[in-house]
């Protein structure tokens, strides 16, 4: 409480409705006593501002803070109303609002409500693909936050988690997510909430790794959570990081189902992004099960909603999906028109590559290469797979670098290139060399359920 501050704001109040110092004084105060408060040389008492603050027609808060009444209550609302428009529109059209949101907390000093802002601008930044901006805007909700208890941090760092998981760096994510777990559990600060967003979260970056074990037990921790928390659209996330490490047991059935649930939850909530996951995931589950015209069906519907969004990274990573399908169902020619577009350069056209959607811009290229070979272009099959290696190997994808080891040493095998074609199973068998134990440090510390 600066009484420089609150002396200029007195004055100038006074001055805009017309009244003199006694009229502001009287009774209980002189006017020598508001004309030494207006030029700063008296710290009023709480008494003293309520009497003023009375006499010139403004909440005592306002007064005291420089604050209009119900500021922070309406930035709130407004905050809400953002994510709204974040679940239901386009991540750029909530954008706007949220900088703008920020900017008016950023005027009026309220932290909370600058971090607010500020999470949900970059969740608007992860959705269309400005990766390094999200990243800028987690980590400075964390600096925000920084004298906050640590599960209040818990969001922003899963989101900086998913922007450099995105980007292909799936260790650092990894990392990240890791070593919150291990803080909050050596604190002793077992928010359930919290560790639910993580051990979800740690889920991704586990499975492109090929630490399906460790994944497994994440999820595993995530389900015993998942009845302690209130929040439905963090029990609807778990239920979908469940069912990739369902799909990766083959237990196709209950990954359908755990998805189904996750689906009712994001259809209850409007939220339109998760619910266009869940059908590419289902999508995922029917092409693993075989049934290529089902995935076919699923994953359309998840490209046709994602792009409605505008969200084109995620729309991106869609069609790579969709063209694997299309290519088994012998329409090699569509599934190539899809995946070209996606690996020319320019974010705005929701190009993949190694700062973006790094693993399913090597996925692009596997498929594109599986398709020069099945047309016999090896030359235009070996450059695909080298480009791929090189995308997946940086991301450390091991088991997707495994299988695109395995495509290119046959490839180089049935062009009587034998010795290459060692080089590369050698490679592959390197990074599938028990992955999640050789790759990844110690597993973070269980909590105590």
């Amino acid at each position: 409480m600066d009484p420089a501050d609150i002396g200029r704001r007195v004055l100038r109040l006074r001055t805009e409705r017309g009244l003199t110092q006694r009229q502001v004084a009287e009774p209980a105060y002189t006017a020598a006593y508001v004309s030494t408060l207006e030029s700063g040389k008296v710290r009023p008492s709480e008494a003293a501002l309520r009497h003023l603050a009375g006499r010139l027609g403004v909440d005592y808060g306002e007064l005291l803070t420089g604050r209009p009444a119900r500021l922070a209550t309406d930035l709130r609302l407004r905050l809400t109303d953002a994510r709204r428009a974040l679940a239901t529109g386009a991540p750029e059209d909530a954008a706007a609002l949220f900088r703008t949101l920020h900017e008016e907390a950023v005027a009026h000093g309220l932290t909370e409500e600058q971090a607010t802002a500020l999470q949900g601008l970059g969740d608007c930044l992860l959705e269309s693909g400005e990766l390094t901006d999200a990243r800028d805007c987690f980590a400075a909700v964390e600096g925000l936050l920084a004298d906050q208890p640590l599960p209040r941090r818990v969001p922003a760092i899963r989101g900086r988690a998913t922007a450099h998981l995105l980007t292909g760096e799936l260790r650092y994510s990894c990392y990240l997510l890791e070593s919150t777990l291990d803080e909050l559990n050596a604190a002793g600060l077992h928010d359930p909430d919290a560790l639910l967003l993580l051990y979800t979260a740690s889920i991704a970056p586990y499975m492109d790794m090929g630490a399906h074990a460790r994944a497994a037990h994440a999820a595993e921790l995530a389900l015993a959570l998942a009845p302690s928390v209130s929040d439905p659209a963090l029990v609807a996330h778990m239920h979908r990081g469940v069912a990739r490490t369902l799909i990766a047991e083959g237990r196709t059935a209950e990954a359908d189902t755990s998805l189904a649930k996750a689906q009712e939850l994001y259809r209850h909530l409007h939220i339109r992004t998760e619910l266009a996951h869940c059908h590419w995931m289902r999508g995922y589950v029917s092409a693993q099960d075989g049934d290529l015209e089902r995935a076919e069906s699923e994953l359309r519907t998840a490209r046709d909603m994602l792009a409605s969004k505008r969200a084109a990274l995620f729309t991106g990573q869609v069609e790579v999906e969709l063209a694997d399908v299309l290519r088994r169902r012998g329409k090699a020619e569509e599934a190539e028109a899809l995946l070209r577009p996606l690996l020319t350069s320019g974010e705005a056209t929701g190009a993949l590559g190694a700062e973006r959607g790094a693993v399913h811009a090597g996925g692009a290229h596997r498929l594109l290469g599986l398709i020069a070979e099945e047309r016999g272009d090896t030359e235009g099959a070996e450059e695909h797979y080298c480009a791929a290696l090189s995308l997946l190997e940086r991301s450390s994808a091991a088991g997707d670098v495994a299988d695109l080891c395995r495509l290119l040493g046959d490839l180089l095998r049935r062009t009587g290139r034998v010795e290459a074609a060692m080089d590369a199973y050698r490679t592959g068998l390197g990074h599938r060399a028990a992955p999640g134990t050789t790759t990844l440090g110690p597993a973070p510390a269980t909590p105590p359920m």
